[in-house]
């Protein structure tokens, strides 16, 4: 009898450490921007957007996108981002593997919690649009006035 007892405390315990990277990471993080200069729009790939950085914006962990990052006067400067195992993830995947078996590994690779957001932060420094001279405008060429016509002289 104590021996079920002891099998089933186990069982329950698993259970509830199971999945400990997505209780205790979660799958979403804030996934942040700076820009030099400040000020700057951010719209990633999935219609998430920024309207003026420094900003952060609530993104899924295993998700991979593009961020395109506009400021008037300034290049349009594009970062990809991807997502990594991270040492707090690769540490709840052991402890998972290890106390909570193959169903808590499953559920962190699964959401994604175990992972990271990279580059986060991502600093862009954007660079001024360059502007290009107009080419100097030439005077109009001088237009020749058609001279008078000599005056008939009298007993030509």
């Amino acid at each position: 009898m104590k021996s079920v007892v002891r099998i089933a405390v186990a069982v329950a315990a698993a259970a509830s450490l199971s999945a400990c990277a997505t209780v205790t990471r979660g799958t979403n993080t804030a996934w942040e921007v700076q820009t030099d200069p400040v000020g700057a729009q951010v719209t990633t790939s999935h219609g998430h957007q920024c309207p003026s950085t420094p900003c952060a914006i609530k993104m899924p962990r295993k998700s991979e996108f593009t961020a395109t990052i506009t400021k008037d006067g300034y290049e349009t400067a594009t970062v990809v981002v991807t997502n990594k195992i991270a040492g707090g993830g690769a540490a709840g995947m052991a402890g998972n593997v290890l106390v909570g078996g193959v169903i808590g590994a499953g559920v962190d690779v699964a959401s994604g919690a175990m992972l990271d957001l990279t580059p986060n932060p991502a600093i862009v420094k954007l660079e001024p649009k360059k502007t290009v001279a107009a080419a100097p405008v030439a005077a109009p060429a001088p237009t020749a006035e058609a001279a008078p016509a000599p005056a008939a002289q009298p007993g030509a």
